[in-house]
């Protein structure tokens, strides 16, 4: 269930009550009159289904009150109530199968906004996986995949395609290639530093790697899973299982293969940067395209679900 708390301009509010008790899947429909004072009006408060929680919000956007009032949504964990169950029951389709579209881009695009938080990770991100290709060390490697948070713009790249919103997909590009930018650049000076002090050597590069040479030697294995892994992604997104990711994180070699190129690029090792290189991009592209046809699938899926009687 979803918990709908709405500022309405006090000529609007009969409006939106309307538009509520004619919404299927709403419940615990409250309004306290003249309660709110920035902005001014009614405060109205009611329960809904997570499947009719789009089209509600959808239809209250489409009455302006995004503009003239507020709209603010919250997940509720545990509801005890008849009325809720039987709101449930009858609102369409599965609450898993819900995407909630304006939570979706709300959420992608706090993860795409290039600020330090998201620089830093991405740095240490590869920097901790420089550590894992030079040691060849597996572990190193998953702990740098699970810290990076370069899902967060590739989500709002695919988000921004399906539903046009061209400014969503700059500002995701913009974090991503950045966010790589710098993170390489960081992790080139800290591999020569790290050679300076005698603790990063070029033939440890060179050498056999059993456990981390895949990060430079891109297959069509790697676009597969690339595939597989935007599709759990997406779907983690858009069912509120965000404990998914982290598996996701740690099944595509997007940050090793940036640290394995900027650690090349050190030494000058011209094959592993291109191959590094090559998996990364492989990596992203197939990310984007799985996220974009999941997303466009789902669109198409939910409409015909909520059009069946």
């Amino acid at each position: 269930m979803l918990h709908l708390r709405l500022i309405s301009p006090a000529e609007r509010t009969d409006e939106v009550v309307r538009l509520i008790e004619g919404t299927v899947g709403t419940t615990h429909l409250a309004v306290i009159a003249g309660a709110a004072r920035e902005p001014a009006g009614d405060l109205v408060m009611c329960d809904v289904a997570r499947e009719a929680g789009d089209t509600l919000i959808t239809s209250l956007r489409h009455l302006g009150l995004d503009d003239t009032g507020s709209i603010s949504v919250d997940s509720i964990d545990l509801t005890l109530s008849r009325r809720a169950d039987k709101a449930e029951r009858d609102a369409p389709g599965e609450a898993a199968d819900a995407v909630l579209w304006e939570e979706l881009t709300e959420a992608t695009h706090e993860e795409s906004t290039l600020s330090v938080t998201y620089v830093a990770f991405i740095t240490l991100a590869t920097m901790i996986a420089a550590c894992g290709v030079v040691l060849d060390n597996a572990v190193l490697i998953v702990g740098a995949m699970a810290v990076g948070p370069e899902f967060g713009p590739l989500a709002g790249i695919c988000t921004a395609v399906v539903r046009r919103r061209p400014r969503l997909a700059l500002r995701s590009v913009n974090a991503l290639l950045v966010g790589f930018a710098a993170a390489m650049a960081v992790t080139v000076c800290f591999t020569l530093f790290m050679d300076v002090t005698g603790l990063f050597h070029r033939s440890a590069l060179v050498g056999p790697r059993p456990n981390t040479g895949f990060v430079y030697a891109p297959d069509a294995f790697s676009f597969i899973v690339a595939l597989l892994a935007g599709v759990a992604g997406t779907l983690s997104l858009t069912s509120a299982k965000s404990g998914a990711l982290v598996g996701v994180a740690i099944s595509v070699t997007t940050v090793p293969a940036a640290a394995n190129a900027a650690v090349a690029l050190a030494y000058g090792d011209t094959p592993q940067t291109v191959g590094s290189t090559e998996q990364l991009l492989l990596n992203l592209s197939g990310i984007v395209l799985a996220g974009t046809l999941t997303l466009s699938a789902q669109k198409v899926l939910w409409k015909r679900q909520q059009q069946r009687p």
